[in-house]
């Protein structure tokens, strides 16, 4: 899934290569004469720059004379900046200042970045091949301050309305949140993925320092929210599951993410930050990629579907984002250097509903046009001096590329400061082409065009009028601009530059209240860089006035309802020189039209006829009055956002309100909001009971949780669709196992009822498996394992025994099995959960005979030592040496010692059959001692008081005595607690 791209605002990036200088002179307009103008302008070169071959192009705000430019020399060779320069203008750029000396000469920057909530602080960032730090500037740029920095700045995000809040993202996938404007920073969260984190949306999210992030670890990535200056205390997870890394986009009132398992990828939407769900497409559209392309009170997704390679298919959403409906298909893609989607689809600004898109069908691209958010698709009348050109053979087709390069405009253009004006490149005939490239103006939002120049150029807004600058689109040096006042009836040319220069880009003035732009670019390819500004407010001569304004209908093909109402715009009449400013009120009146088909979209499940009306697909098997009654039931058309017609009484599109009869509860269907059966522990849950309508009265619907807890209706949150009845709940679990989770609805008149198995998982972290450490030959044993965290009926436990080629494979931590063969058994086990492995091994000791010791000691001994695994582990190593020299000359062979607090020892004999071990005292039953075939023998106590060891050993004897009597002082002198 790929979000909508950055909006540059201003920024200018300039790449230098080498310019290929084409033998032709620029085309004319289509005007019949070109007039001169006289306009005011100067020029500066950056003096020492001509080796830095990237420049960053600022405007600094709102009614400011301040213009930074950073210029760079990138070697792409070592991927790094190896030389800067910072310079600064203070009168709208006649002259620029080198402000390196007030930095320090050494430093290398590689970023210049201006707070867009407030334009006078600006923020650069050095190369941090030679030092890691930021400089900032409250005052655009009179003042610096210095601040080092522990990580690499990759990017960075300016809160939308703290001037001083910053995300900044590290090459080593962390992000940092500073409060201060860069002085001191804190570290958000680990392994978030690259640019997948946004600021908190106002009105939407209650805690202006929320971050949404995007972060992974081994197991995946998730969605999580936190407080930028305290993630760990406040993290959240709102989808409840991992996500596709990559996937998370938050844009208006929106959140999507997509899950990929087995089969389809699964694509989930939250609306203003309620439970995600499902979004729904149409059942055999099987996407195969999603692209966001607007989310202006509905979606509005590029889809590609099962059969499309280089096509999407373009589909709206109702306002909550969960149900689909196709609004065109086979919708030409293309790709940038960086590999970034674009689609040739193109939202015009200024007006409601009308939509441009190329459709390639037939090996032929071709462009289309809507007026009704894409429930209807019309080619493009060509202009009307295209004679040979009729429809439906020949028509008008546009190139819709968004510039890779913020410096260059788009190939298509609009502004919702001029409503209605549209300016593309593209050509007339039977499909579009990349040659005969001419460009085209539309003065009432696309109905009808008409050719401004008979070649290629690069057109910016002027002014928020309807003014238009336009240079020659080639890669060939220049020294003419083109100016219309007139919506491109009319051009004047005005020569900007006594030689011909090759232009990098345009600076556009933010706010057009200076009038001026800033043209920079090189005279030959080794050259400084040279700034030309232009002061254009000699065009204007007077503020509008009542009879310099005219107003227009928007219209489609005469028709004068569009998105459900006629709407009446007013502009500056063309022509004339006077300014009307961007307040001005460009909508003057609009009154509702009476609703028809194309007003509506058809409803998730419908799709559109010939004659206009909306019919089930043959898929669908929505609910009909009388058998799954919903009260509320959907007629096959939803309205489209933002369309403004009236329905009439005669009118059945929208859903109407009835009275359901008296059925019993059917179609009960319990999920979970992200349609996954597994979940962690400690975060939220949201069930959903889907339901036909039953009968109100006396209605009774329950969930059992599975873990004792039980809500019931009264409980509930109600949310009905266009389909069925939705109940909702939301719950944590707080252990780890897999929950019975069960929904009930009953009346009057019946029952119906739905469950699931919730698997609530965690990874496993440690895993302690725990054997015997001698076993007799054949003798049954229970291997079991410890796994941390508990993890029951959750985890998979792989048992391998020996040289085994396959596990035995459990869902208990623990396996009884016998050993066959004398010798070292080796046994591993690995546990599984959450696809995290943890193993753990053990060797056992397969014998004949073997006898067990109880060894004693003072009760306190671990008072006065550290009670931990790896202080016994040595004790046991220490006694086990110690012991091994009394029984090993006797024909005894020291297994091992236990490590837990009462010491056990384990020895087989090497020559004898058998062995029992006797002391002074009585045999008792029941002792604390097995021997190796179950028969009770006497425990022996160890003491350092013991006398010295007395072995009475016989071989011609079966019966051997053995008295153990050890004094340990000798080799623990560090251990102390022994008695």
């Amino acid at each position: 899934m790929a979000s909508l791209q950055g909006v540059f605002g201003g920024v200018c990036w300039l790449l230098l290569g080498a310019f290929v200088v084409l033998d032709f002179a620029p085309r004319s307009s289509t005007a019949d004469s070109v007039s001169e103008i006289q306009l005011s302008s100067s020029s500066f070169s950056l003096f020492g720059d001509s080796a830095h071959n990237q420049a960053m192009v600022y405007w600094t705000g709102y009614n400011s004379s301040v213009i930074l430019i950073l210029t760079k020399l990138f070697d792409f060779n070592l991927g790094t900046v190896t030389d800067s320069s910072l310079w600064r203008s203070l009168d709208l750029g006649s002259s620029y200042e080198k402000l390196n000396d007030r930095l320090d000469s050494r430093l290398v920057l590689s970023y210049l970045y201006v707070c867009p909530s407030n334009q006078k602080k600006i923020l650069l960032v050095s190369d941090p091949e030679r030092d890691s730090s930021v400089v900032v500037s409250s005052d655009e740029g009179n003042s610096f301050h210095r601040f080092s920095i522990s990580f690499t700045i990759q990017s960075l995000l300016f809160h939308p309305s703290q001037e001083d809040w910053l995300l900044a993202y590290s090459q080593e996938h962390r992000l940092y949140f500073s409060e201060d404007f860069g002085r001191n920073w804190k570290l958000v969260h680990e392994g978030v993925s690259p640019g997948r984190f946004y600021w908190a949306v106002s009105g939407l999210d209650e805690d202006s320092d929320l971050v949404h992030l995007e972060a992974q670890d081994p197991s995946g990535s998730m969605y999580i929210t936190c407080l930028a200056g305290s993630c760990a205390e406040s993290r959240k997870f709102p989808f409840p599951g991992r996500i596709d890394g990559g996937s998370l986009v938050v844009q208006d009132d929106y959140v999507f993410v997509q899950v990929t398992t087995v089969g389809p990828t699964k694509y989930f939407v939250s609306y203003q930050r309620q439970p995600f769900q499902n979004i729904q497409l149409p059942k055999y559209c099987l996407p195969k990629d999603m692209h966001i392309i607007s989310t202006e009170g509905q979606i509005l997704a590029g889809v590609q579907q099962w059969n499309e390679n280089d096509t999407y298919s373009l589909y709206t959403s109702d306002r909550h984002g969960n149900y689909f409906s196709p609004a065109l298909t086979y919708v030409r893609i293309s790709r940038s250097v960086a590999g970034v989607l674009n689609m040739d689809a193109y939202k015009v600004a200024g007006v409601s509903g009308v939509l441009l898109a190329n459709r390639k069908q037939g090996g032929r691209v071709r462009t289309f046009i809507s007026f009704s958010q894409g429930q209807t698709w019309r080619l493009l009348t060509p202009p009307a001096t295209e004679r040979r050109c009729s429809l439906p053979s020949c028509s008008l087709h546009l190139h819709l590329r968004m510039s890779e390069s913020p410096y260059s405009p788009d190939s298509i253009i609009s502004t919702v400061y001029t409503p209605g004006l549209v300016i593309a490149t593209g050509t007339v005939g039977s499909e579009l082409t990349n040659h005969n490239t001419r460009t085209f103006l539309s003065s009432d939002a696309g109905n009808t065009w008409r050719q401004v120049f008979d070649e290629e150029r690069r057109v910016w807004f002027l002014d928020d009028s309807g003014a238009l600058l336009a240079i020659t689109g080639a890669s060939v040096p220049i020294k003419h601009l083109w100016v219309s006042i007139d919506e491109g009836r009319s051009w004047l040319q005005y020569r900007f530059s006594l030689s011909p220069l090759f232009v990098d880009g345009v600076l556009m003035e933010q706010d057009t209240h200076h009038h001026i732009i800033t043209i920079f670019g090189h005279l030959s390819h080794r050259s400084d860089w040279l700034l030309i500004k232009v002061d254009y407010r000699s065009l204007f001569d007077q503020q509008c006035a009542s009879e310099d304004i005219q107003t227009w209908p928007l219209l489609n093909q005469g028709e004068p309802c569009v998105m459900g109402q006629r709407q009446i715009f007013r502009k500056r009449r063309p022509g004339s020189r006077c300014i009307q400013g961007r307040r001005h009120l460009k909508l003057v009146s609009s009154e509702a039209c009476s609703c028809t088909p194309y007003d509506f979209e058809c409803d998730y499940g419908f799709e559109r006829q010939s004659d206009g009306r909306c019919s089930p697909a043959f898929w669908y098997r929505g609910p009909g009055k009388g058998t799954n009654c919903t009260s509320g039931q959907t007629s096959g058309y939803r309205k489209v956002v933002s369309n403004s017609c009236e329905e009439s009484v005669e009118d059945h599109f929208s859903p109407r309100m009835h009275q359901c009869d008296n059925t019993a509860p059917s179609g009960v269907r319990l999920s979970t909001a992200h349609r996954d059966l597994t979940a962690r522990p400690h975060t939220n849950i949201t069930f959903l009971i889907h339901t036909h309508q039953a009968s109100s009265t006396g209605l009774d619907v329950q969930l059992d949780l599975g873990d004792g807890v039980c809500v019931s209706l009264s409980v509930l949150s109600h949310a009905p669709d266009s389909m069925t009845h939705v109940y909702t709940h939301t719950h944590v679990y707080t252990h780890t196992g897999i929950y019975r989770v069960a929904a009930h609805v009953r009346n009057n008149l019946g029952a119906a009822d739905s469950q699931l198995f919730l698997h609530v998982t965690t990874p496993v972290e440690q895993v302690i498996l725990s054997t015997p450490r001698v076993l007799l030959l054949g003798q049954q044993t229970n291997l079991s394992a410890l796994v941390l965290p508990d993890t029951p009926k959750t985890a998979v436990y792989y048992w391998w025994i020996d040289n085994s080629t396959e596990p035995v494979v459990t869902l208990e931590g623990w396996l009884f099995i016998r050993f066959h063969r004398l010798g070292l058994a080796h046994v591993s086990l690995q546990v599984s959960s959450e696809g995290v492995v943890r193993q753990d091994s053990s060797v056992i000791r397969v014998t004949e005979v073997f006898r067990s010791m109880l060894l004693g000691f003072s009760p306190n001994l671990e008072e006065h030592n550290p009670a931990i695994p790896e202080w016994r582990e040595d004790l046991a190593r220490v006694i086990m040496a110690t012991i091994s020299q009394v029984l090993s000359p006797a024909g005894f062979l020291l297994s091992s010692v236990l490590t837990s607090p009462s010491c056990c020892l384990f020895a087989t004999r090497r020559s004898l059959p058998w062995i029992q071990v006797q002391s002074d005292e009585p045999q008792q039953k029941g002792s604390d001692e097995m021997d190796g075939g179950g028969q009770s023998v006497s425990s022996t106590k160890v003491s350092t008081e013991s006398s010295s060891p007395r072995t009475s050993l016989n071989h011609s004897s079966p019966v051997r005595a053995l008295e153990c009597g050890l004094h340990l002082s000798a080799d623990l002198k560090t251990t102390h607690g022994f008695t």
